[in-house]
Formats: C-alpha cells, sequence, structure tokens
C-alpha cells in the first residue's frame, strides 16, 4: 500500500511538471503578443495564483502522506505485538496444565485480538490520508489543467524523448553517442550504401568511353564517394538535420544514357596508334574524348539543380506535389529501372552462372537469412557481453557480392576461368584490371574542374530536369520515413524545403566535382535505422567523413574496380527489379478496379518503353533544321522516366476523376504531407548557432527554408 501511494504522488508531480512547462511555454510567447500584454499578464497572476494554491495543496498532500507511513509503521508494531502475543498463547497452550494458565492463554489471545483492532485502526487512517493526498493532488491537477489544459494534452506526445521511448531507440537524433561507436555504425552506413553509389560509375564508364581506362573508372568512383560524403556532411548539419545518407542516384542515370546516345558523343572506333599503353592507361588525347562527355553531363546537372534549389529555397515544393500523385510517380520510377535492363544484361553475360550465384547469394542473405541474428561479443560496463546482431539482413548485398568475388578469385588462381579475352567467361576473371591498383596513386584528393569547364546545352539541361524531378518526390517520402525511424516528430515545411535545397546544392558540387551525376537520400540506410535503433544524427555524420576519407585514398577506389562484371551484372539484376518495384509500390494507394487508372498507367509505362526504343532504332529520323532543336526532342523521347512521367502526370490532372479513386489523399497521408500542430517540438530542426540571429529580424519569418518560417495554413 505504501509502495502504491509513492508512485501516484510521483504522477502527480510529473503532471504539475507538465503543467509548468506549459505555462513557461506561455510566458515565452508573451514578447510576440504586443496587442493582448495586458490581458496575458492577468492571465499569468492568475496561473500563479492557481501555483500557489496547487503547491499548498501538494504540501497538505504531502503532510498526509507523512501522516499515512506514521500510521503504518504505528499498525507494523501493533501487528509485531500482536504476533508476539500469539506466540505466548501457543506458549502457554503446550504447557497449559493448569486452569491458571488457561486463564492466562485467553487473557493474551484478547490483547492480541486488541492489537489486531488496533492495526486495522490505523490502516483505515493511513488509507483516508492517502485518499485526501489524492485529492489534494486532483484538485491541483484541475486548477492548472483549467487555466491552460491545450499544452498539457497535445505537447507531450510529440516530443523527441517520448518519440524515441517508443520506437525503444538506444541513441536519438540528437543524442551524442561514443566516438567509437559513431565511427562503427558509420562505417557501416558506408558498406550499405556501397553498392548504390559503386553502381553509378560502372554503368557510365561504357558511355563515356572508359570500359578499358581503370585508372579513369578508380578516380570517378574515389571522386563520387568524397562528394557523398560532402553531401552527407551538409543535409545533416544545415539541411533537413535528419541521419539520412547521401549518394549517387539512379534518377539522373536514364537522362544521361540519353544524353550520351547523341550521335555526337558516339565513342570512336580505337585508334590504330593505340587506345592504351599496355597497362590500361590511356594516353593524354584519349583522355580528351571521354572528359568532353564528362563535361557535358556535369553542365547538364549544374543548370538543371538550380530548380532543385529554387524548389527548395521558394517553398514551392509543396505547390508541385499538389499535382503529383501515385499515377505520375509510379510510371517514371518504374521506368527508371525497367530502363536499365540492358546494362544488367550487358554485365551478367559475361558470366550467366556467376551471375546467378550472385543473385541467389543476395537472396539468401536478404531473405532467407534475414531473421537469422548472428551472437557478437561486446565490451560493455567492464565485462564482455553476448548480443543477437542481424548481421545477415544489414550486410546482405555485401555479402553477396564478396562470396562471388570470392569465388571468381578461386576460380582464376587455379585457372579454370578461360585466359584469352574472346573466350566466354572470361570477364569473370579477378586478374584483368590489377594494373589499375598499382597504376593509380595513394592519394588522390578530387577537386572542382578536374575534367575541366563545364559544358551547356539545353537539350542535356531539358532532360536532367526529369530526374531532378523524381529525385526531389522520392526525397519527401525519404524525410518523413527517416523522422519516424529516428525518434523525430515529422518534419517541418521548412526542414522538407531546406533538405530539397541542400540536394540540390549536392547535385551543383558533384557537377563541379564531376561524378556524371548528382546525389540524393538513399532508402537502404533509413531502414537499418530501424534495425540498430541507433538515430544519432553524429554517426551518418561519421559516415559522410568516412566517405571523404576513404574517397581520398586512390587506391581503395581502384580495388573495386577488380570486382568481376558478372558479379556487378548480378547486383544489378537485383537492385533494378528493386528500384521497378518501388515505383510499382505506390500503385497502393491507387483505385486498380478503376478503368481510368489502368488506362493511365498502362499507356504510361508501356509508351515509356515504346518511343525511346522506337528513336533508338531510327537514329536521324528528326530533322527540323535547328540542330539544337532536334537535339532536344531526341533526349527527351529517349528518356525513359521523361515519357513515363509526363504522360501520367498529363492524363492524371485532365481526366476526371475523385481524390480517393486517384489516390492522392492516402499518398500524401503516407509521406506525411500534413502540417504538424503548434504544440509539437522541432527543436531538432532548428539550425545550429542560429537561433538569436532568426529571432531578432521579423522578416526573416518570409523565408520559407529557415526556423522562423510561420507557414500559412
Amino acid at each position: 500500500m505504501h509502495i502504491t501511494s509513492a508512485e501516484m504522488i510521483e504522477l502527480g508531480l510529473k503532471d504539475n511538471g507538465s503543467d509548468n512547462q506549459g505555462f513557461m511555454g506561455a510566458n515565452a510567447d508573451l514578447p510576440g503578443a504586443n496587442a493582448d500584454l495586458r490581458g496575458a499578464n492577468a492571465d499569468l497572476q492568475g496561473a500563479n495564483a492557481d501555483l500557489r494554491g496547487a503547491n499548498a495543496d501538494l504540501q497538505g498532500a504531502n503532510a498526509d502522506l507523512r501522516g499515512a507511513n506514521k500510521d503504518l509503521q504505528g499498525a507494523n508494531a501493533d501487528l509485531q505485538g500482536a504476533k508476539a502475543d500469539l506466540w505466548g498463547v501457543n506458549a502457554d497452550l503446550q504447557g497449559a496444565n493448569t486452569d491458571a494458565v488457561l486463564h492466562g492463554a485467553n487473557a493474551d489471545l484478547q490483547g492480541a485480538n486488541a492489537d489486531l483492532h488496533r492495526a486495522n485502526a490505523d490502516l483505515h487512517g493511513a488509507n483516508a490520508d492517502l485518499q485526501g493526498a489524492n485529492a489534494d493532488l486532483n484538485m491541483s491537477r484541475d486548477k492548472s489543467s483549467d487555466e491552460e489544459p491545450q499544452p498539457t494534452q497535445d505537447h507531450e506526445p510529440h516530443t523527441e524523448k517520448d518519440e524515441a521511448k517508443d520506437l525503444d531507440l538506444v541513441y536519438a537524433l540528437s543524442d551524442r553517442p561514443p566516438w567509437y561507436l559513431c565511427i562503427l555504425l558509420g562505417f557501416q552506413h558506408y558498406i550499405l550504401a556501397f553498392g548504390g553509389i559503386i553502381a553509378v560509375p560502372l554503368i557510365l564508364a561504357e558511355p563515356l568511353c572508359i570500359k578499358d581506362n581503370n585508372v579513369a573508372k578508380s578516380q570517378l568512383i574515389s571522386t563520387i564517394f568524397f562528394v557523398s560524403g560532402l553531401a552527407t556532411l551538409l543535409q545533416t548539419t544545415v539541411g533537413t538535420r535528419l541521419p539520412i545518407l547521401q549518394g549517387g542516384t539512379f534518377s539522373f542515370i536514364t537522362p544521361t544514357l540519353a544524353i550520351l546516345a547523341l550521335p555526337k558523343w558516339q565513342c570512336p572506333e580505337p585508334s590504330s596508334d593505340g587506345a592504351t599503353n599496355g597497362t590500361g592507361v590511356l594516353l593524354h588525347g584519349d583522355d580528351e574524348v571521354w572528359m568532353s562527355r564528362m563535361r557535358e553531363i556535369q553542365g547538364a546537372i549544374l543548370v538543371s539543380s538550380l530548380l532543385q534549389i529554387f524548389l527548395g529555397l521558394s517553398g514551392l515544393v509543396g505547390l508541385v506535389l499538389k499535382y503529383i500523385g501515385p499515377l505520375a510517380i509510379a510510371p517514371t520510377i518504374n521506368l527508371i529501372g525497367l530502363s536499365l535492363f540492358i546494362e544488367a544484361g550487358k554485365k551478367s553475360g559475361g558470366h550467366w552462372g556467376i551471375a546467378a550465384l550472385t543473385v541467389c547469394l543476395i537472396l539468401l542473405f536478404s531473405q532467407y537469412l534475414s531473421k537469422v541474428d548472428v551472437p557478437m561479443i561486446t565490451y560493455k560496463d567492464k565485462k564482455w557481453k553476448v548480443f543477437q546482431y542481424p548481421l545477415f539482413k544489414l550486410f546482405s548485398a555485401l555479402f553477396g557480392m564478396c562470396g562471388a568475388w570470392l569465388l571468381c578469385f578461386l576460380l582464376t588462381v587455379f585457372e579454370v576461368l578461360p585466359s584469352k579475352p574472346a573466350e566466354y567467361g572470361y570477364s569473370a576473371r579477378t586478374d584483368i584490371s590489377l594494373d589499375a591498383v598499382a597504376n593509380s596513386p595513394w592519394f588522390h584528393v578530387p577537386y572542382p574542374g578536374q575534367w575541366g569547364l563545364p559544358t551547356v546545352s539545353v537539350s542535356s539541361v531539358l532532360g536532367m530536369m526529369a530526374g531532378v524531378l523524381a529525385s526531389t518526390m522520392e526525397s519527401i517520402g525519404d524525410y518523413f520515413a527517416c523522422a519516424r525511424l529516428s525518434g523525430a516528430p515529422p518534419p517541418p515545411t521548412h526542414a522538407i524545403n531546406r533538405g530539397i535545397a541542400v540536394e540540390g546544392i549536392g547535385c551543383i558540387m558533384a557537377a563541379l566535382w564531376g561524378t556524371g551525376n548528382g546525389t540524393t537520400s538513399y532508402s537502404q540506410n533509413i531502414a537499418a535505422l530501424g534495425i540498430t535503433k541507433v538515430g544519432s544524427r553524429l554517426v551518418l555524420q561519421a559516415s559522410g567523413i568516412l566517405m571523404i576519407i576513404l574517397g581520398i585514398f586512390g587506391k581503395f577506389g581502384a580495388f573495386f574496380i577488380t570486382i568481376p562484371d558478372p558479379v556487378i551484372g548480378g547486383m544489378f539484376l537485383v537492385m533494378f527489379g528493386m528500384i521497378a518495384a518501388v515505383g510499382i509500390s505506390n500503385l497502393q494507394y491507387v483505385d486498380l478496379n478503376s478503368s481510368r487508372n489502368l488506362l493511365i498507367l498502362g499507356f504510361s509505362t508501356f509508351s515509356g518503353l515504346v518511343l525511346p526504343t522506337w528513336f533508338h532504332s531510327n537514329p536521324g529520323i528528326i530533322d527540323t533544321g535547328v540542330k539544337e532543336l532536334d537535339q532536344v526532342i531526341v533526349v527527351l523521347f529517349t528518356t525513359h522516366m521523361f515519357i513515363g512521367g509526363f504522360f501520367g502526370f498529363l492524363l492524371d490532372n485532365t481526366i476526371p476523376g475523385t481524390d480517393e479513386e486517384r489516390g492522392i489523399k492516402k499518398w500524401r497521408d503516407s509521406v506525411g504531407l500534413v502540417d504538424s500542430d503548434d504544440t509539437t517540438d522541432l527543436s531538432c530542426y532548428d539550425l545550429p548557432f542560429c537561433g538569436r540571429v532568426l529571432k531578432r529580424f521579423p522578416f526573416l519569418q518570409i523565408l520559407p527554408f529557415l526556423p522562423s518560417y510561420k507557414s500559412r495554413q
């Protein structure tokens, strides 16, 4: 009974503490209420009076509790006396040979009964005191809630700490794990993003005409890791400030391939004077061949990314998303994966057996063994402990590639694989690109303009804008998923706008450094937050620093060139298939029983496959007499995702249909495109070191990317 009362008093104190927070929040808002200053002061005085009354009630409750404790102590003493009397009765009964002794035993029993009655009376008194204490606490709570009920009820569920408790997080968004844990978990995020980041330069190698230039490929790999690290630091520090990793995006690959497929960017035939110098390093004249193509891609990304920055800084992201729904997003993202099937086939065709093995290993680790936890040892609290870790689930792609890579190495050592380039299976050897490791420098610091000054053409810019819009739509959903898994409240409008703008800045950095790609948020790393239960942004900042360091280490990038093409092809089969499936998953919000929706989906997807294939099969068919206009038409109509997204967007907004039928409402609710209530604690999204400046200048409230921004309903 004593423990229960203490818990009840503790609950009352917590409630009173939350009321005090509500009053402090009211005091913090007083400077902005100049017109109602007098009324606010009067309310504040009344609130203070209520608080004094509540404190008096609490003191009375504490006094009652002390009295109850004393009564309980007296009851315990009486019970002990009764117990002693009973022992005396038993002793008297055992030795009861005379009537006098029996009379003594009866007297002892009566004394014991009297003691028990007194103990019961004391217990009743203690209960009465506890009831009085509870009544005082309820009265104090009622007084406070009558004055300002809303902040107390609405504020509590949305704090970062409460979200972290609900998710059972070890470290929430703003927590600071130990430095060694930051490094370890940061490296884990780096490994998770490894497959997606390294795939980009390997896909672009052939259209950039560096298929046999291993040193150039290693420099591209180092550069994209370096820029991904910079973009990650930028996003986690001044962007959304969520623990979200930035890396290469497949949304830019489709328009890039369309640009490089133009006749003027076709790779020249190998010259008779020798394409290489025998070590896999192209001569200077041949370097200009691929660098000119890279500069064209750099210019397209540089200019088109300004659209993403504009959407973020102007706050027009919400306006654009009002007209973009699942029927426009599904064919766009779906065609990103479907359009890359040729690249996957080229790589896998080098040795279908190795590619199939890679796929089987990835499926084994990611699906069949996903629920198998591996016992691991850790040193915590000055003792060694064994814990279960989902090793296969987190590193399925890495383990699958490494297993197939190891088999290729063994088959190469024992000369099982053919040694002549013309024979089938030669590309599965691991010694083909060893010269790249030997010829690459130990350290190479990527720098802006390392391939030359970017060039800009209208056709390339317009084609790349389709990739910018697709990347923007995908990232917004990632922000809300990341916030949910890191224990943070849903991101406010200013954080979303700032995140999109920072992604645009990251794409401009990628263009200046020359990665041949942009940057976007990585969904697979967001999923890892829910598994590791660590949502601290410091971990992702450590991952960004690791990517920068490893990007400077030249031979590290060259080492990945030795991965055989069939192994990469097997990874592509799984990865590109997943991208296509993610696009299709957006249809879960749409009424698929509607003939309207089926027509839009089928026509937009099928057109996105037919038109680019026809244009590739009929080069030179477009001849308007204006060369630049011809290039614009060819680039746009050979970009699969642009065709599918354009027709999906156009038909979905012109053919009549309800919001429920189109899936607009469900989709917006699922990605969190709703305004947070005014009492949500959003301090985790504030910019560092800018709080005083933002409060000093009221005009900053009109800027939609700053924490001081006041969204208008």
